[in-house]
């Protein structure tokens, strides 16, 4: 769920869906701001296949690490077009895997569900309240997102392990369950079937 929490938080929903409004508060013509958009979302997409390609050979935690810190220098000296890169070669793809990954089988689709439910939630909070944030706090509301990045990083450098080859089924009892903070929410084996066979 932060995950899904953080997809939002991090103002990639609100750039691309208010692209060409913010282009234009910048001093761009109408059809500039438009155009601007649309390389916005193309940047995205191609993004999208180097984070595809990157995930297996760097790592998720590190693609996360490094977005972090990507998207937190582009948000404030480069720009929309290198933060948006950031955010699709790691948060935007990996925000899907890693829950896909964290669940066990038996309980994966209704985790999944939960999962997508938090991040339609998110979106629509953050779709409807980012015009009037961006009246109030003007150019603050990307200091706003600035903060969610930071926290995004910090929870990815303590509480994200590392999956890297390692197979999907392997995942929760060689990654998550020897984790320093997460160990303690993992059921053990016997205790897995005894929650089963109580809600047969």
């Amino acid at each position: 769920m932060l995950l899904q929490l953080f997809q939002q938080f991090s103002g990639i929903n609100a750039i691309m869906f208010y692209a060409p409004v913010l282009f234009q508060t910048v001093g761009f013509g109408s059809n500039a701001a438009l155009l601007s958009a649309v390389i916005t979302g193309s940047i995205n997409v191609l993004s999208t296949f180097v984070g595809i390609y990157l995930v297996d050979r760097t790592g998720r935690r590190f693609l996360l690490l490094q977005s972090s810190v990507h998207m937190l220098i582009s948000q404030h000296k480069y720009s929309s077009k290198a933060y948006v890169m950031g955010f699709a070669w790691s948060w935007g793809p990996l925000g899907w895997l890693i829950p896909s990954e964290t669940f066990p089988l038996e309980t994966r689709s209704a985790g999944f569900a939960v999962a997508v439910s938090c991040n339609m939630l998110f979106t629509f909070v953050i779709a409807q309240a980012f015009l009037s944030m961006l009246c109030e706090m003007r150019s603050g509301i990307f200091f706003f997102f600035s903060a969610w990045i930071v926290v995004m990083g910090l929870f990815a450098l303590f509480f994200i392990p590392e999956t890297k080859g390692v197979a999907i089924d392997d995942v929760r009892e060689r990654v998550w369950k020897p984790h320093w903070f997460w160990k303690r929410y993992m059921l053990a084996e016997d205790d897995h079937h005894d929650v089963e066979k109580r809600t047969e």
